[in-house]
């Protein structure tokens, strides 16, 4: 009988993993309460079944998957459904959370005795014919969902407690991201002090790799700079207040809620960005 997994909620990643999840056997619930036009069909070409809290907290697993700022308010939620139930989903949290967060939601999904599963996910959103990201796994319960990788999920288990994978997943976009976050403001300086052309010749004559990186990175990055302001914040926890790099996160945060704004406004940060990226693929063929 084909395992019946909830996703919450069907956003990008989230849709694009039950896509996968679909075409692989299982029946994948969400909750569309609420939810825009656009999300709920999204969620109707993911294949992804609309249901009500009851039918959600019957699934045999759970997967958080939301913007950071939501995770402990979903884990709440859900853990208020299970309280009572006698048979217990095994909840995921695959957000990018830092480890005192991750270890807080995994108190809250212990209060309904559910078994709890830490999680990152580090990669694009699958898509048809293509590759899964990696779903890092820690915790007790890690196993417990091997049956995700039956199911097209690359599935990565970590070795350690509940945290472990959240401080993956935490290190690596600090490391991925904060090049973005580096890249984007120089790039950005550099063009308005007239300096463009002068740093992309440099950066291809001793950085070759830093300017491809950056040819995909800064255009990439505008649509999603408003999700990572969240996440930076995150990050900046998991160094901690007295950590001196903790407040570099803290301006990443702040940097991309500035590029963000840009973006549905007037963009001028932002067509900087693409110009110097447009202009260094150009000139590169």
């Amino acid at each position: 009988m084909s395992p019946t997994i909830a996703i919450l909620a069907p956003g990008a990643m989230g849709s694009a993993v039950a896509r996968r999840l679909n075409e692989n056997g299982a029946r994948v619930l969400t909750s569309l309460r609420g939810r825009s036009e656009a999300t709920l069909k999204r969620a109707a070409d993911a294949g992804m079944i609309g249901a009500e809290d009851e039918a959600i907290a019957d699934a045999d697993i759970i997967l958080s998957i939301v913007p950071p700022g939501e995770a402990v308010a979903l884990a709440e939620r859900l853990a208020s459904l299970i309280v009572r139930r006698e048979k217990k989903p095994v909840v995921v949290d695959c957000n990018a959370v830092n480890v005192d967060t991750v270890l807080r939601i995994e108190e809250i999904i212990g209060s309904a005795q559910a078994p709890f599963v830490d999680a990152g996910i580090i990669g694009f959103p699958p898509q048809p014919g293509g590759k899964s990201p990696a779903f890092y796994m820690s915790g007790e319960h890690a196993r417990d969902v091997a049956v995700l990788k039956d199911l097209g999920l690359d599935i990565r288990i970590v070795e350690g407690p509940v945290g472990a994978a959240s401080a993956l997943k935490m290190s690596y976009a600090g490391i991925v991201k904060g090049l973005a976050g580096i890249g984007s403001a120089m790039v950005i300086a550099a063009t308005k002090a007239g300096a463009a052309d002068a740093l992309r010749n440099e950066l291809a004559l001793s950085q070759p790799a830093i300017l491809a990186r950056l040819e995909v990175a800064l255009p990439d990055m505008i649509p999603k700079a408003y999700r990572w302001v969240a996440e930076m914040r995150e990050i900046s926890g998991f160094l901690g207040p007295d950590h001196p790099a903790s407040q570099i996160y803290e301006g990443f945060a702040r940097w991309f809620e500035h590029l963000a704004g840009d973006a549905t406004g007037d963009g001028i940060d932002t067509d900087l960005m693409k110009a110097f990226a447009e202009k260094s693929v150009n000139k590169r063929g």
